[in-house]
Formats: C-alpha cells, sequence, structure tokens
C-alpha cells in the first residue's frame, strides 16, 4: 500500500511538471475593446474597437503564459461614420500610418489560481508604453457549443492619450481613457 502511495504521489508530481502550456486564439466575434473618456465634462463617451486578433497562452501549472493581441485602428467604431473618420486622422490614431494598435504581454499574474493582471507593452502610434491590465474576471471551461477548450476574461486600465501624441482638445476632452477590454478565446 505505501509502495502505491508513493507511485501516486510521483506521478501526479511528473503530470504537473510536464504540463504543456495551452494557446487559445482570439474569438474575433467576442472580443471588442472599448475606450471611453471625458468629454468636456458633460459625459463619459464610449468607442470600440471591431476587429482584434491575437493569442492567449496560459501554463496554469507554472503560473506563466503571454498575451499577444493586434487590434485594427482602423475598426474604430465611435457610432458615427462622420467622427470614425475624423478620430483615425492624424491628431488621434492616425491610422493612415499606423494602421494597428498592439500589446505584448511581459507577466502574468496570480494570486494563487486566479490571474489577477496582465503587464505588458501598448504601442499605439509607434510609441510604446508599459501597461498594467487588471483582470477583473475570468473563466476556462469547454465551450458548450465548439466543445473546445475556452477562456474568457475581463481586463481593464487607465491611459494617457497625451502619452500617444493624442492629446489635442486637452483638458476639454479628458486625457485619461479607461481601456475595458472583454476578451474570449478558443484552442483550436
Amino acid at each position: 500500500m505505501q509502495k502505491l502511495s508513493v507511485l501516486i504521489v510521483a506521478l501526479s508530481l511528473s503530470a504537473s511538471v510536464y504540463a504543456a502550456p495551452e494557446t487559445y486564439n482570439i474569438d474575433v466575434n467576442h472580443t471588442k475593446p472599448v475606450f471611453s473618456y471625458s468629454h468636456f465634462g458633460y459625459s463619459i463617451q464610449m468607442s470600440r474597437f471591431d476587429t482584434v486578433k491575437g493569442t492567449i497562452t496560459l501554463d496554469r501549472a507554472t503560473k506563466t503564459g503571454a498575451v499577444d493581441v493586434t487590434i485594427d485602428a482602423k475598426s474604430v467604431d465611435t457610432g458615427s461614420a462622420l467622427f470614425n473618420e475624423h478620430i483615425q486622422g492624424a491628431d488621434f490614431f492616425d491610422t493612415a500610418q499606423y494602421p494597428s494598435i498592439t500589446f505584448k504581454s511581459s507577466k502574468l499574474k496570480f494570486d494563487g489560481d486566479k490571474l489577477t493582471a496582465v503587464d505588458g507593452d501598448l504601442t499605439i502610434k509607434g510609441i510604446t508604453k508599459p501597461v498594467t491590465l487588471t483582470v477583473t474576471s475570468m473563466l476556462c471551461m469547454p465551450h458548450p457549443m465548439t466543445k473546445k477548450a475556452a477562456c474568457g476574461a475581463n481586463a481593464t486600465a487607465v491611459v494617457k492619450r497625451s502619452d500617444f501624441n493624442m492629446a489635442k482638445y486637452t483638458p476639454f476632452v479628458g486625457d485619461d481613457v479607461t481601456l475595458t477590454i472583454p476578451v474570449e478565446a478558443m484552442q483550436p
């Protein structure tokens, strides 16, 4: 009986040591980053990006992983075709020169088994700044429809427009921009 217990412990330890990282592809239909900012103090305006691609890699055994995301800046949706064109201009996203926004993680932070934050580099208009995304919820489980392994999360961060050469109309239009990122991803 003692030999059996030792064998079970040894097998369970070796299985966790050899647990492989799992990679998930971002679901473009359920990942729509939102950004919001104060508009003259009257209201908080919200817009989103409709086209996002990338991967999320998790190794839950070692509490490591990677997040690599590319946002099509031309997919910005403000709710107004005229304002979409304006915000893509040189004063803001300058999508003619910088069609993509990227986020590449440098570290995933866990509290026990729970992912709490992702540190990384956000690049907008060719300017890269460190950003910490605070993970407010996360769930991994088999997708009920496809039966494939899937994960979903919500994350937030606050960045300054002025850090990315987009300070036009500051302080009337707020410099602080709240990013809210709902993401879903599935294994291929």
